[in-house]
């Protein structure tokens, strides 16, 4: 327990601590000055010499928020925040690239017994279907 104890009051820890506040902050801040419609798609990096910082996830957001500039410098200066300017990143997410499928075969007893029970259906769109289907057997 002592080790832990020992861990936590690490200065690099408290480090981390205060930047996280200052985060949590600044969040707050952005929430409550920004239309609910750009929060969704962004949030405050940090404010530091009078400089707040916002993160957009694309360049769309990035330029509406660009544009509302002065009427949230005014909605900060009505919360007395010292905020002369507001820096606007764009951090695109990245998503994850989709795996392709590869095509299901049936197995050739599978495919056999599809091609018999469409040809004991005679003319229809059944028959067709399973003809159409029973085709994509293994080699």
């Amino acid at each position: 327990m002592e080790r832990f104890n020992s861990l936590l009051k690490h200065p690099e820890l408290n480090a981390l601590h205060t930047r996280t506040q200052a985060v949590q902050a600044a969040q707050k801040i952005w929430e409550a000055i920004a239309p609910a419609d750009v929060t969704k798609f962004s949030h405050a990096s940090s404010i530091k010499n009078q400089q707040f910082t916002v993160v957009a996830d694309n360049s769309v957001v990035a330029a509406k928020i660009k544009l509302l500039i002065p009427s949230l410098l005014i909605q900060l200066q009505k919360q007395e925040r010292e905020v002369t300017a507001i820096r606007v990143k764009v951090q695109v997410k990245s998503a994850p690239q989709a795996k392709p499928k590869s095509p299901r075969k049936l197995s050739t007893a599978a495919a056999q017994r599809l091609e018999n029970l469409s040809s004991q259906l005679g003319d229809s769109a059944l028959s067709a279907a399973l003809k159409k289907l029973s085709k994509n057997a293994e080699s």
